[in-house]
């Protein structure tokens, strides 16, 4: 098995070849049909050949371009628990004229239970089960491989579950630790690594983390403040992370973990991300 992260949008998603199939995790807003197809293309892959799509949530950062690709050929699998939120997105885009988007046509999903999953993921050669992680949102699930590999979209990462304790997102991350993931894919952070001491909280940029913390720690609570605000309006007038880092100045990675925080965290204010980033580099 393969799994090929792409990197072409605000979100990340994931390309997972099985022994017998493709399937693809996630997309991106509307608009960025695009850029995954370019981004398929340096993988040297047909977007054609992708044979189902599976959506962690349906918010509009993570099924926007869903039907696009489905009319190239794959079918959209969901879980049961995700039927009544489909269209959840669909008036968010409708109040953009400037963006194409395609609503999904409900009937060619294919609908799927968590007890049958591991047929269902056989299917494409892939060995593992869909678990219901709800937190982040009630639709949410999350993709558990049994090489360890984990998928959980937005659920919030590993190292904020001190904010967490008692909640639906301790008990949804309960469930998948149970299963001794070694890596999980998030839809907004960077791919974190897991020992035996627990979650590598700098992830594969463990150093570049830990450089950041220290920049970031350098400046003052209110530049800071001020800093996060500016990069939060800049996400919501649809600029990319270049455009961003081009008008504030600010560190790319430091952008991220802002953009991460901001998408995932519904109401979050400045004062929120900036505990958030503390607690992330500790």
């Amino acid at each position: 098995m393969i799994i090929h992260e792409l990197h072409y949008a605000a979100t990340n998603t994931y390309l997972i070849e099985g022994e017998r199939g493709r399937l693809l995790f996630d997309t991106g807003w509307a608009g960025t049909f695009e850029a995954f197809c370019r981004a398929m293309g340096e993988l040297r892959i047909p977007v054609q050949s992708i044979d189902t799509i599976l959506i962690s949530h349906y918010h509009p950062d993570h099924m926007g371009i869903a039907q696009e690709i489905a009319d190239r050929g794959a079918v959209i699998a969901a879980a049961e628990v995700q039927r009544e939120y489909i269209h959840a997105a669909d008036g968010v885009f409708a109040k953009d004229a400037k963006v194409h988007f395609q609503p999904i046509d409900d009937a060619k999903i294919r609908w799927i239970t968590p007890g049958e999953s591991r047929e269902f993921l056989a299917e494409l050669g892939i060995d593992g089960e869909i678990i219901v992680t709800p937190g982040h949102s009630e639709d949410s699930i999350s993709l558990a491989l049994d090489d360890g590999s984990l998928f959980v979209g937005d659920l919030n990462p590993l190292y904020e579950l001190e904010l967490h304790g008692g909640t639906t997102i301790a008990e949804s991350w309960s469930k998948l630790l149970a299963r001794k993931p070694r890596t999980v894919y998030y839809g907004h952070a960077k791919t974190a690594v897991l020992g035996n001491e627990g979650p590598n909280h700098g992830n594969k940029d463990n150093g570049n983390v830990t450089a950041r913390a220290t920049v970031h720690q350098q400046s003052s609570s209110t530049d800071r403040y001020i800093l996060v605000a500016a990069i939060m309006k800049g996400i919501d007038k649809g600029w990319d992370i270049a455009k961003i880092r081009k008008k504030t100045g600010a560190d790319e990675g430091f952008i991220e973990d802002v953009m991460r925080m901001y998408l995932t965290h519904q109401n979050v204010g400045v004062q929120g991300i900036l505990d958030r980033i503390e607690i992330k580099n500790k």
